[in-house]
């Protein structure tokens, strides 16, 4: 009999951990023919990146022109030129893509379980248009750019002599780059959602999110149109909205607002999702009405479309449709009290954990709250005739919109730049830097809400001696937060190379998207996802997060208090 042959030999597999996005595929082509939506999260959040930075580059130069009551460094052409540029940019190439394309597209669909978004090319599609726009209207600004301001009123803007066409064109084509978004992300959260993600356990970010993709699908067509219409009648001079030719140029504003009212929405509103992310993860605490929060986004987006007269109190309207429109605006700010007090109830005997996320939270529900106070004071049409078209309007304008979605994106990109780069920033530095913008905003602005009320009128390149006092002290806050952002791009590119490295959450949050590894993998998530929680979930037991650290190739677990174990 022979004797058995020996069993071969097997080798223990060796687990292969999954290559994360950044990694998977490389050089310049894999990223510019990606349909991996944190990519194109990444590269939106570069391009908006750009814009801010020469956005605030245009604004520098209009504070230092006003310096002194007359010329200082630029002629008035060239300052009416200045601030047109500045608004558009900051507008159309930062404010309305910055959240929604760029964070959005990168944590959306991690946060419902999903490893990509309904419609990948159309996301990279997105991103082309954005591209196509964006160079059309910097094409316009570097051969004569336009001084109509960034709302185009007509008629002015159609029979300026300056480069208005391919601005408003490049404004036209952005909008396409807005829909697609708008688009995928409905379809998205709808369709892609993980088993068990039921609509009251969506995150409160996916569901400002939502919101917003309502009002870009159903608005930005409005200003495609209107926009569209006034390059036309610039070009060949169609009586469309100058009254030279038979036009009305009320019908513009009409048009025009119907589209930008609900666009200050497709700013704060996801500045709201991102406070409403952060909130519970530094106060240790669950959500306080977590219904309440998200039923407000859909009543914001909802009541954002019956606003848009309270920009045409001076137009001409009737005092009663006037009525109208100041009582639906001040509805709004019922909606954004509901979002305010709740984070405030959520920090409500929290164990609060100070870090720079946390910061810029504080910074935003500041100018939010200062900024719609102003707001309400705006929308009482009796008010408003005194300070239309004043620096008042200038300065609640940058409190609302600019002050809350700027808060909103340094807070989003130092919560979530662990689970991007899989590295951490330094703290300190973070600190520093959020102190400054904070600072810097507050001593840009105020001032110009106290020129307001004294009477100096926007956009006006000349001003009385007595105003430049104040004048100078918004300069100088412009330079306080100028230096701020410096300081961000210096210290977040140092971690981008040399951060320390963390684990899958350093946060110790309890956010569906930080389940995945920081960074993630291609497809988001090592393994399928359970929703066994709601979201925001902090007080049930057995529930405590953990924070990891990654240190010498392995990991630090540390509970809340900090403590290694």
């Amino acid at each position: 009999m022979s004797s058995p042959s020996p069993s071969p030999t097997t080798t223990p597999a060796v687990p292969v951990e999954p290559k994360n996005y950044l990694n998977c595929e490389t050089g310049v082509r894999s990223w510019l023919l990606t349909r991996d939506h944190k990519r194109i999260g990444l590269m939106f959040l570069a391009c908006v990146t750009a814009a801010l930075f020469l956005g605030g580059l245009f604004a520098m130069l209009i504070r230092i022109e006003l310096l002194t009551p007359d010329e200082t460094i630029m002629s008035a052409q060239t300052y009416n030129r200045m601030f047109t540029l500045h608004g558009v940019v900051m507008i159309f190439l930062f404010m309305i893509p910055a959240i929604p394309s760029g964070f959005g597209n990168f944590v959306l669909p991690m946060m419902i379980g999903a490893e990509d978004v309904a419609f990948p090319r159309l996301n990279l599609a997105s991103w082309y248009i954005y591209l196509a726009g964006a160079a059309f209207a910097l094409w316009g600004m570097v051969h004569g750019g336009a001084d109509t301001g960034w709302t185009f009123y007509t008629p002015y803007s159609t029979t300026t002599f300056t480069k208005v066409v391919p601005i408003l064109l490049g404004a036209f084509i952005i909008g396409f780059s807005s829909i697609a978004t708008g688009i995928n992300f409905i379809v998205t959260v709808h369709t892609m959602r993980g088993p068990g993600l039921t609509w009251n356990k969506l995150p409160l970010f996916v569901w400002s999110i939502y919101a917003t993709s309502i009002i870009q699908v159903l608005a930005t067509p409005i200003l495609g149109i209107t926009v569209l219409l006034t390059a036309i009648e610039h070009a060949f001079g169609f009586g469309i909205f100058d009254p030279a030719h038979g036009g009305d140029p009320v019908l513009f504003q009409h048009m025009f607002w119907f589209y930008s009212h609900p666009a200050v929405y497709i700013m704060v509103l996801p500045a709201m999702a991102v406070m409403s992310e952060i909130v519970p993860t530094f106060a240790r605490k669950n959500i306080f009405g977590y219904k309440a929060i998200a039923y407000s986004s859909v009543g914001i987006a909802l009541v954002g479309f019956f606003a848009w007269g309270h920009h045409l109190f001076t137009s001409g309207q009737s005092t009663f449709n006037a009525g109208v429109f100041g009582v639906i605006s001040m509805i709004v700010g019922v909606f954004t009290a509901i979002k305010v007090f709740n984070w405030v109830g959520t920090l409500y005997k929290g164990r609060i954990r100070f870090s720079t996320p946390f910061a810029y939270f504080c910074g935003f529900i500041y100018l939010l709250v200062f900024g719609g106070m102003t707001g309400v004071a705006l929308a009482t049409v009796s008010l408003d005739v005194h300070w239309q078209d004043t620096y008042f309007v200038i300065a609640h304008f940058h409190f609302i919109m600019v002050g809350a979605t700027l808060m909103a994106f340094l807070a989003a990109l130092h919560y979530w730049f662990p689970k991007m780069f899989g590295r951490t920033y330094s703290e300190g530095w973070g600190l520093v830097a959020a102190s400054l913008i904070i600072l810097g905003f507050n001593a840009t602005f105020i001032p110009q809400f106290l020129l307001g009320n004294a009477g100096m009128p926007r956009r006006y390149w000349s001003y009385p001696a007595e105003f430049q006092a104040l004048n100078v002290a918004s300069t100088a806050g412009a330079s306080l937060l100028a230096f701020g952002f410096l300081t961000i791009l210096v210290y977040l590119t140092i971690a981008l190379f040399y951060g320390e490295k963390v684990g899958r959450n350093p946060w110790g949050s309890r956010g569906y998207e930080w389940n995945s590894p920081s960074p993630p993998p291609k497809h988001n998530f090592d393994s399928p996802q359970v929703f066994d929680h709601p979201p925001h979930d902090y007080d049930s037991e057995g529930h405590e997060p953990e924070m990891q650290t990654e240190v010498h190739g392995g990991t630090e677990v540390h509970g809340d208090d900090g403590a290694k174990r």
